[in-house]
Formats: structure tokens, C-alpha cells, sequence
């Protein structure tokens, strides 16, 4: 342990021996002055009660004495400073993880049960930072990358909240007519949904929805500083890979895995189960084409495929890419001084107190 200010101990401590040598020394040269004086106490004296209680007396003032130049010693150290030199080890094995959420209503069902499932995964964090983006026809940068997990909690439990009216949505109105479905419901589930719908269906009718390939490419740049290397990057990204595009998208699911790999991004991609699958498209894609393609793209970032299914729910899978071995990074070692004045303020502390206690016993 050093001290921070180690000319406050070489000039107090000095001072404070010489004040106590000056104060003992006046002590003995100091004289009975006035007052009347008491005829024959020699006999008192020499009463083994007056002895002990002399003794007592005597003893109290020399611990009184010695507490309070220990507390004086602790005071001068502690406004010296102590502290000690430690070396902090940032940076390893460190990970910077986007969820990258494809929210057309064609996988509710699957982003409902990721979103509950990656809480536990978000509790767990430490020293990683974690952020969330949202896209159908454009994306929104939900969450932006963060350490601050209480905020993504609450964020995942507001998107949980989304899916829920998703899944209510698509079970109670999709492909159905009026005469069939409560309509003072849909108007109202119609409003809480374009709440969250907002930002992701930007130019829908001209561009089309689910434009994978633009929703991982935003996500992709949402990495801040993307060109520093010194930690690990992730996006799990969950889609049906069924892109309605109804023009030529910006970047595609090949091109965007592409600037992944570029960039050393790898990716997790998370396929649904071939009949909630089927239960929205109606047939219209194939899914095992669909699934082939994204594990192609996914793979090629030097990622994992994951297709939920009854053996392998979803749950199974965050934990899967949790265990994962995260790629090693350069260390970061900071030095830096971290006081240290736990021991002296202890010690002062002490001090007091039994100084007081042994003034209270004095004065009873």
C-alpha cells in the first residue's frame, strides 16, 4: 500500500510526536497552585481501595492518551491517502450481442417464445453489451447496444407484449371474415399493434415486407465502432426467410451474411417450425427451400442454423448459442490506483469509541 500524499505523513506525523513530548513535558513541570490544601491523607493513601481506584484512574488516562494519538495517526494517514496500484484485465472474451428480430406476424409465435427465453440469457450478462433491432419493410434500432440490462429487460418484456397481440391477431382474425370475428376487438387490437408497427412498415406498399437482407445489414451497422476488433460480435437473428419484396431490396440475405463475414459479425439464425410455418404462409413457400437457404447464408458467417421443432424448442437454442465458445479477443490491462482506506478509518473508528467508553467511565 502507498500513500498519495506522502509529504501530509512526513510533516503531521513529526509535529504530532513533538506536540505530545511538549504536552508530557509541561505536564510534570506544572505545579499545585491555590486552593486549599488537606491536612493527613497519607492514611487514605495507603487504603487498598484508593490504591485501585488510583490505579484504575491512572490506567484510563494512559489509554485515553494512547487513543487519542492512535486516532490522530489514523486521521493523518487517512488524509494522506492510501491506496494500491491494481492491474484490470478488460476486454476479454467480451461479446457485443444484437437480436435481430424479423416482426412480420408469419412468426409471432416464435419471436414470442425468443424474447421470454433470452431473458434469463440477458440476466446472466457481464461485461457484455447487448442491444435489439426490429425491421419488416425498414428497421428500427429498438434497443441500441448497451450494458445497462434492467433497460433491455423491460424492453424484451414490451416486445413479449407485441407478439402476444400478434399471436391473438393472426389466431382470432387472420383469413376470416367479418361475420365470423368480434370487429370491436379488431379495431382496437388493429390500434395497439400499429403502435409497435410503426418504423418497421416505412414505404410497405412500394418495397413489400420481410426484407431479411436489409434488416440484417441495418443490424450489422447498428455495431458501434464496427471497425475496432476488440470484442466479439453476434447478432441471433430469427426469420421465416419468406421475403415479399415487390422491388429489388438494397442488400439480400447473401450479400448481407457477406458484409458479416467481412466484418467478422457472426451470425445465429433461428428458423420456425414447419407448421406455424405453414399455418401463415398457406403453402406459398417451400419451407425446407427457405430453410436451406438461410442455413447456407447463416453458416457462412461461420455461424449455427437452428430450426425449432417439438425436440428442439427455442429454449434449447438460446441456450445452445449461450454455450457457444466465445472467440478470443486482445486483452485490455488498465492500471489504475484504487484507494484503500478501509484499515486507517477502522483503525480511527476503533480508537474513538474506546476513548469514549473510557471518558464515560471516568466521569461515572
Amino acid at each position: 500500500m502507498a500513500l498519495k500524499y506522502p509529504l501530509v505523513v512526513k510533516i503531521g506525523l513529526p509535529v504530532l510526536l513533538l506536540v505530545v513530548v511538549l504536552l508530557h513535558f509541561i505536564k510534570r513541570k506544572t505545579k499545585y497552585k491555590g486552593g486549599i490544601r488537606v491536612a493527613n491523607t497519607s492514611y487514605i493513601r495507603e487504603l487498598p481501595e484508593y490504591k485501585k481506584m488510583k490505579n484504575i484512574q491512572r490506567f484510563l488516562k494512559v489509554g485515553m492518551e494512547l487513543c487519542i494519538i492512535v486516532a490522530l495517526v489514523a486521521a493523518d494517514i487517512l488524509m494522506a491517502r492510501p491506496y494500491k496500484v491494481e492491474k484490470v484485465i478488460n476486454g476479454t472474451k467480451k461479446r457485443d450481442i444484437y437480436l435481430n428480430l424479423d416482426v412480420s406476424y408469419s412468426i409471432c409465435y416464435l419471436n414470442y417464445e425468443l424474447v421470454d427465453c433470452l431473458r434469463d440469457v440477458v440476466k446472466s450478462l457481464d461485461g457484455d453489451r447487448f442491444g435489439i433491432t426490429i425491421y419488416n419493410t425498414s428497421t428500427v434500432l429498438y434497443v441500441p447496444m448497451t450494458d445497462d440490462y434492467d433497460f433491455v429487460l423491460k424492453k424484451l418484456d414490451d416486445l413479449k407484449k407485441y407478439f402476444e397481440l400478434q399471436k391473438e391477431f393472426v389466431e382470432d382474425f387472420w383469413g376470416k371474415y367479418q361475420s365470423e370475428v368480434d370487429m370491436n376487438r379488431y379495431y382496437e387490437l388493429e390500434k395497439e399493434l400499429a403502435y409497435y408497427d410503426a418504423g418497421t412498415i416505412t414505404n410497405n406498399i412500394i418495397k413489400g415486407s420481410s426484407l431479411i437482407g436489409e434488416g440484417l445489414a441495418s443490424c450489422l451497422y447498428s455495431f458501434p465502432h464496427l471497425e475496432d476488433e476488440s470484442r466479439t460480435r453476434i447478432i441471433i437473428m430469427s426469420t421465416d426467410n419468406a421475403e415479399e419484396s415487390r422491388d429489388k431490396p438494397l442488400v439480400e440475405l447473401d450479400e448481407a451474411c457477406e458484409l458479416c463475414k467481412k466484418n467478422n459479425v457472426t451470425v445465429f439464425g433461428i428458423f420456425p417450425n414447419e407448421k406455424s410455418f405453414n399455418v401463415i404462409q398457406g403453402y406459398e413457400y417451400d419451407y425446407a427451400a427457405n430453410a436451406a437457404d438461410m442455413r447456407q447464408n447463416v453458416e457462412y458467417t461461420d455461424g449455427v442454423f437452428y430450426k425449432q421443432s417439438d425436440t428442439f424448442p427455442v429454449s434449447d437454442i438460446v441456450k445452445d448459442i449461450q454455450e457457444q465458445k466465445v472467440m478470443e479477443v486482445n486483452e485490455i490491462v488498465i492500471t489504475k490506483a484504487v484507494d484503500k482506506p478501509e484499515i486507517p478509518a477502522i483503525i480511527l473508528i476503533v480508537a474513538v469509541v474506546i476513548l469514549l467508553i473510557m471518558g464515560a467511565v471516568i466521569l461515572l
